[in-house]
């Protein structure tokens, strides 16, 4: 593998965003579906014939850059976690000239002061009407598996609600995988009511659930990648009912260090060891590798000295020795044909 430059971070490249609402003119409007935007017709295109609805050019707000848009029929699609954190929330306030307050709950951050809106409202803050505090904004970064490209999509909701689901979610998968490896995920778009001061108030909130897979697979460690692609499909049930290798067995059977390091690679590559391991598989096939490298110096040694060394069977080869030539204690071994007998 090539260099890396170590001073900057690597990310992949964003090809657009997905969205729960658009804009009628300039009057936002709320959507029960996905909503699809790039730079790229061909990943907007692609979406359509994918999920449904017509693309169409479209320019966001204030914006003189033109893109591509497509207000889908689906309200739940495929979507993969990354390796890494996904996951960036903030409490947000935009006006014209930007991002006037970005606040992790606590603090905010553009002035070091403490959260404004908790200061002025209190602990109910998030009840106030949008534009008067902050939104609770969370963005998801995803890759779309059947779309074309290798970069990211961002999914964006600035639901109060959404924010806690998305944030013990991610947490969770987190937790299991250690940011390692691909998960199958659904985002969703659900419907939601709440009543409060007697009035019901409708509003969507985007889910992020499992898909494909059981939370004890997904918390079990890194999913293989053929897994995380194709959760469902014959591969995947292949990967789930097939026996795990006995690999201390294959291990022992290997003939050199470096055969049972490549077969804990094929563990780890299967989920079922990391190198950070300290009891388990991971540290007995490590302890095979090490005493075969140790069998294998011995032998050099034992080489090196002149003293003969065992056979492919573990054997020694038998040395023909005349009758007078025994060494006391060793008996003779008969020479083919010679119809001696033991």
């Amino acid at each position: 593998m090539g260099s890396r430059l170590l001073n900057i971070q690597r990310k992949a490249a964003e090809h657009g965003r997905l969205r729960t609402g658009y804009t009628q003119g300039s009057r936002p409007m709320r959507s029960a579906t996905w909503v699809v935007t790039s730079h790229s017709e061909e990943h907007v295109t692609t979406a359509a014939r994918l999920w449904g609805g017509t693309v169409e050019a479209w320019r966001p707000l204030n914006s003189t850059i033109e893109q591509w848009r497509v207000i889908t029929k689906a309200s739940s699609i495929e979507a993969l976690i990354t390796p890494g954190d996904p996951l960036n929330q903030y409490n947000e306030m935009w006006s014209k000239g930007g991002c006037a307050r970005r606040c992790d709950g606590q603090t905010e951050l553009l002035t070091r002061q403490p959260c404004l809106c908790i200061a002025q409202f209190g602990e109910d803050w998030h009840t106030q009407p949008k534009g008067r505090v902050c939104s609770a904004t969370s963005r998801l970064n995803v890759m779309l598996p059947d779309l074309s490209g290798m970069g990211m999509w961002r999914a964006e909701t600035h639901s109060f609600y959404a924010a806690s689901e998305w944030g013990g979610m991610v947490d969770m998968v987190l937790a299991g995988t250690d940011g390692r490896g691909f998960v199958p995920v659904t985002l969703r778009i659900e419907p939601r009511q709440r009543v409060a001061n007697g009035e019901t108030k409708k509003f969507p909130v985007v889910v992020v659930e499992l898909r494909g897979v059981t939370p004890r697979q997904a918390l079990a460690g890194p999913l293989p990648t053929a897994l995380a692609l194709d959760p469902t499909g014959a591969r995947a049930v292949a990967a789930i009912e097939a026996p795990r290798p006995d690999y201390l067995a294959l291990a022992e059977a290997a003939l050199t260090a470096d055969d049972v390091r490549d077969i804990w690679m094929q563990a780890q590559n299967a989920g079922h060891v990391r190198f950070e391991d300290t009891e388990g598989l991971s540290v007995d096939l490590k302890a095979i590798a090490t005493r075969k490298d140790q069998e294998a110096a011995a032998a050099h040694k034992a080489l090196a000295a002149g003293q003969p060394e065992p056979n492919d069977d573990g054997t020694y080869d038998a040395e023909f020795v005349e009758d007078d030539e025994q060494a006391s204690g060793w008996p003779a071994v008969a020479a083919p044909g010679s119809g001696a007998r033991s």
